[in-house]
């Protein structure tokens, strides 16, 4: 077994360098990147064609394979926290106030709401067309096990309270916040970083050496986050390289097969959501087709990665470096998109588990006397996920006991839960993005020049400059 990993590092290592020589020849970031998913794509087929999902050798290949991708998400997730707060901070410092604080918080997070519920009910939608049904679905060990761990944890998601939600934001040991250490720390620390901003606008007038010694330490602080942001970006290729060789070595294709309609039925969902971000962008004046070559970075690395927190810094620099966005407003996206209202993850997908499942409790799940709960619930609860964590589970389990739905039966889909989850995420961060366009959009702070910058050869390392 020893022999097959060091062959299979081996083979690894022969395409990451190929990638590195790829990077040396000035190919464009966007070209490294897809490059990376196709590689890994090839090299996690071939992995499973030789051994199988379950090999050992496989298994221990795929542990030296998260070095890499796992380890570049960590990195991605140590740089969120300060990227946030300077980001913020520095852009309250140019608005010289608070003024312009409330109307980007409205419409940024008015828009995540609004693409939620938009989102939920295509998920009722699909899950209609398709004739999703958990009636009839048998349970293996695996998913028996999901089912129990779903019901345990049936009482946090009943314990959430809208009240104990907005409380849940408001930071009361910052530093504890900066570490990650609440689910909702995100959130606090865009919280503290809006009340720095507006303590120091403050003194601008009454003393105007101390407010500037301080906005000169902030713009320090804030071009040497930007550099570390942008030396971690530049691992994006090789990041999305191991991860997506990670997911195709490991799946197993059976159990795909199994749930094939629910896969179908949720991608299906997830790219008319997509089409939904485009349609809303084309509203705000803006070329879509221009606007989704600019973002497929982003959301591939979203997509192999399976992480909203960890793609915040690769938002924000995609949103200001490609998009024009204003930086506090894409700060702003990022940072409250990662945490609430997530089209994929807390929108369609309990949508269409709650519709799967009503049947089994004798419900009809497409009448009016279901369907308005299930919106208001789902749009709702999209902001609770924040506060206990866990994604798309959570959020099921707050939709389904609200509904007074089995929340069992939802573990029935953990054979393809990885690979639905791929989707989602992309689709929370294309919602995050599109938040921030729109507002930027409405308050006149896009850059069009940049949005309008073609990307030649080169031009994409910008990105990561």
């Amino acid at each position: 077994m020893v022999l097959h990993v060091i062959l299979n590092l081996l083979a690894a290592l022969a395409l990451l360098g190929f990638m590195v020589h790829q990077q040396q020849r000035s190919a464009t970031f966007t070209v490294r990147v897809f490059t990376g998913l196709g590689l890994g794509v090839l090299l996690g087929a071939a992995l499973q064609a030789i051994y199988g999902a379950s090999a050992p050798a496989l298994q221990t290949t795929s542990e030296y394979l998260d070095i890499v991708g796992s380890g570049y998400v960590n990195l991605l997730q140590m740089i969120v926290m300060p990227l946030i707060m300077v980001s913020i901070i520095a852009a309250i410092l140019k608005l010289q106030g608070a003024s312009s604080l409330g109307k980007i918080s409205v419409l940024t997070i008015g828009t995540l709401m609004l693409t939620t519920l938009v989102a939920a009910s295509i998920g009722i939608v699909m899950a209609k067309l398709y004739g999703l049904s958990a009636v009839g679905l048998t349970s293996s060990a695996a998913e028996v096990a999901r089912g129990e761990y779903l019901q345990g944890k049936l009482g946090v998601a009943k314990a959430l309270s809208v009240p104990g939600m907005v409380l849940s934001f408001i930071p009361t040991n910052p530093f504890l916040d900066m570490t990650g250490g609440r689910k909702t720390s995100t959130i606090a620390v865009v919280i503290f970083s809006i009340f720095i901003g507006v303590s120091a606008t403050g003194i601008h007038s009454q003393k105007p050496e101390a407010f500037a010694a301080f906005q000169r330490f902030i713009d320090v602080a804030h071009a040497v986050v930007m550099r570390m942001v942008s030396l971690v970006l530049r691992l994006t290729p090789y990041g999305v390289f191991a991860l997506m060789a990670q997911v195709v070595s490991t799946s197993s294709y059976a159990d795909i097969l199994k749930l094939i309609n629910f896969v179908v039925a949720s991608y299906s969902a997830l790219i008319l959501m997509f089409g939904v971000h485009l349609a809303i962008v084309a509203g705000a004046g803006l070329h879509p087709l221009r606007y989704l070559k600019k973002v497929l970075p982003v959301l591939t690395f979203a997509f192999t990665s399976r992480s909203s927190a960890g793609a915040i810094p690769m938002n924000v620099q995609t949103q200001t470096q490609r998009l024009g966005t204003q930086e506090g407003i894409a700060n702003f996206a990022a940072s409250f998109g990662a945490t609430m209202g997530q089209n994929g993850c807390a929108g369609i997908y309990p949508a269409m588990l709650a519709v799967m499942i009503a049947p089994t409790v004798g419900i009809d799940p497409f009448t009016l006397h279901f369907i308005g709960p299930l919106l208001a619930i789902v749009t709702i609860g999209s902001v609770g996920v924040a506060g206990v964590g866990g994604g798309a589970t959570f959020a099921a389990l707050i939709v389904l006991s609200a509904m007074d739905l089995p929340v069992a039966l939802a573990g029935l889909l953990i054979s393809v839960e990885p690979l639905i989850d791929m989707g989602r995420t992309a689709l929370n961060v294309s919602g995050a993005i599109t938040a921030g366009t729109v507002t930027s959009r409405v308050l006149g702070q896009t850059d069009m020049a940049i949005f309008q910058r073609d990307d030649e050869p080169g031009d994409d390392d910008r990105l990561v400059a």
